[in-house]
């Protein structure tokens, strides 16, 4: 069985998980409905990954946006991020497979100079509480991979873009070009580009976006991430 084949990815009919299906190392991977894996559910988890007999999990199942749903319906977000993230670490250390966990940069508290992974957290808002929910349950097993992630779709889906929102925004398909150097890798790694403004980002590839600016609470101002060990790691793999 080749590695590719050998690849679950949660939530594979999200907008992440449709970019992983057209690509060309992750197309062959398997990319369960929710009826075959069933997040809630121990028994349907490990019934899917032993008829797979699965060596990696990519774990992009959850609640995200709106990100007002968090607030909204406290009970979904975490049961589907914390509870049913904890569900996939119990079952992947049952049968000693890889879990790769897909956080968010939102974790970190603001830093002049970025985050790196090491540094302490604080969530800003209920998305980034649920998403280290499920980080306790993937830093118990040492079998895993969980990325810190600052991503965007590209065409960027909106027609304005925060000017006073700083973080580390990568489009979709160069996440993906980094994502098979990375699977063997285990503890925390922060996956991004360079610290812009999100207009500053956007505005390189679409020079007709329009500037805005993000309300209070709306979404957190800074999210800025270290990517100095993601950079390290790329040097490494072009030896």
């Amino acid at each position: 069985m080749s590695t590719k084949n050998s690849i679950v990815v949660t939530g594979g009919s999200g907008r992440f998980g449709a970019s992983l299906k057209k690509s060309n190392f992750f197309r062959r991977s398997n990319f369960p409905t929710k009826k075959q894996l069933d997040i809630l559910k121990v028994s349907s988890i490990l019934n899917y990954l032993k008829k797979k007999k699965s060596k990696y999990v990519i774990h992009l199942a959850g609640l995200s946006r709106p990100m007002s749903e968090h607030n909204v319906d406290i009970e979904k977000s975490i049961k589907l991020n914390i509870i049913g993230t904890a569900n996939m670490v119990i079952s992947c250390s049952k049968l000693n497979i890889k879990l790769i966990y897909f956080s968010t940069s939102y974790v970190y508290t603001s830093k002049k100079r970025g985050s790196n992974e090491n540094d302490p957290v604080l969530p800003k808002n209920n998305y980034a509480w649920s998403k280290l929910g499920g980080e306790s349950a993937m830093n118990m097993y040492r079998n895993s991979l969980i990325l810190r992630v600052s991503m965007t779709e590209k065409p960027f889906v909106h027609k304005k873009a925060f000017k006073n929102v700083v973080t580390n925004f990568m489009y979709h398909d160069d996440v993906i070009k980094i994502l098979p150097k990375i699977l063997n890798l285990k503890g925390i790694l922060n996956l991004g580009g360079e610290i812009k403004s999100v207009y500053d980002f956007v505005k390189k590839d679409n020079k007709e976006i329009k500037g805005s600016i993000a309300k209070k609470n709306e979404i957190p101002f800074n999210s800025k991430m270290s990517i100095k060990k993601l950079k390290n790691l790329m040097k490494v793999n072009k030896k």
